[in-house]
């Protein structure tokens, strides 16, 4: 016969059991959700850091109020890098229109580039100081304004370095490489088939004719000259010429004041406080949106491989570094 006692005893101890398993599964459940929702949270302030911190939120703050306008050109200068004519000349237009920029920095660090391009923005400044004659635009060089970088500098109304700045390499140069003599040892035959006598200038894996380079040099020398031309007209008689000036040889900051190549010691705060009298700076640098930020972050990572394994015909053309 049972035992009615032991038997709610065994009752009991299953219903406890039972309530535990319940409680402990609930608060599994409870747990597991709240750590969700903390890994969302944190996904989420991780997600707008990141859009907080490439959004560019003080563009347009303060332009209401007298202020110096700055540009940046840092990098090489050309067509599809950061130091592009299109970009550079965009946010000097702007800089120029702003009522209340009482002048415009043009803050440069670069070892040049283009010529085509760093021509572009210089005749653009030509033409918004005529456009603009009370709005001075004054160069201020940081680490290097060298050969495209003092293209476009000699434009300037004044130019303002540091005294370890490096300044000037006022020519140009062609540069690639000959692979003929390694070619013959491999036993490498090229075969190349143009229509044109002189459609392969210049190709890598052909012997170099004395006729063509001859007329790379005339090419040189033409874009030389006209880098000197520039040179003289922007710097006028403040220019001390000598025949090492326009050598490709870089100076100091120092001795290119000496030179007559640049202006005064200064920076963008001494240069707006002082001489523009203007101490708030603002930034009018045209800057990439999200999108193409990611965009190219993404082709240079993607690319990078195949662009350093292969020639292309624009290693060829002339450079103002």
């Amino acid at each position: 016969m049972d035992n009615p006692q032991s038997s709610n005893q065994t009752s009991g101890w299953e219903r406890q059991t039972l309530e535990k398993l319940a409680f402990a599964a609930l608060q599994e459940q409870r747990a597991r959700r709240r750590w969700g929702i903390f890994f969302k949270l944190l996904g989420f302030a991780y997600f707008a850091f990141i859009l907080l911190a490439l959004i560019d939120w003080g563009s347009d703050a303060g332009q209401n109020e007298r202020h110096t306008a700055l540009v940046n050109l840092n990098g090489v200068i050309q067509a599809k890098g950061e130091a592009n004519a299109e970009n550079i000349v965009a946010a000097l237009d702007n800089a120029f229109e702003a009522k209340q920029a009482a002048g415009v920095i043009l803050r440069i660090n670069s070892p040049g580039g283009s010529p085509v391009q760093a021509g572009i923005v210089h005749d653009e400044i030509k033409r918004l100081r005529a456009k603009y004659p009370d709005k001075p635009l004054y160069v201020v060089v940081e680490d290097m304004c060298a050969s495209g970088g003092y293209y476009v500098a000699a434009a300037a109304d004044k130019i303002y370095v540091d005294k370890a700045s490096l300044v000037g390499s006022i020519g140009v140069l062609m540069d690639g490489f000959g692979f003929t003599g390694t070619m013959e040892k491999l036993g490498v035959e090229r075969r190349l088939l143009t229509a044109g006598e002189n459609k392969g200038f210049l190709d890598p894996f052909s012997p170099q004719e004395d006729k063509q380079r001859e007329y790379a040099q005339r090419l040189l020398d033409d874009i030389h000259q006209q880098f000197i031309d520039v040179v003289k007209a922007g710097r006028g008689e403040r220019l001390k010429a000598s025949p090492e000036t326009f050598s490709g040889l870089v100076w100091t900051g120092k001795e290119s004041i000496e030179l007559g190549l640049a202006d005064g010691f200064g920076s963008v705060d001494s240069v707006a406080r002082d001489v523009i009298q203007a101490e708030k700076v603002l930034d009018y640098s045209v800057k990439d949106n999200l999108a193409e930020r990611f965009a190219k972050r993404f082709a240079a990572t993607t690319f990078a491989g195949f662009r350093d394994g292969f020639f292309d015909s624009a290693a060829h053309a002339p450079a103002l570094r």
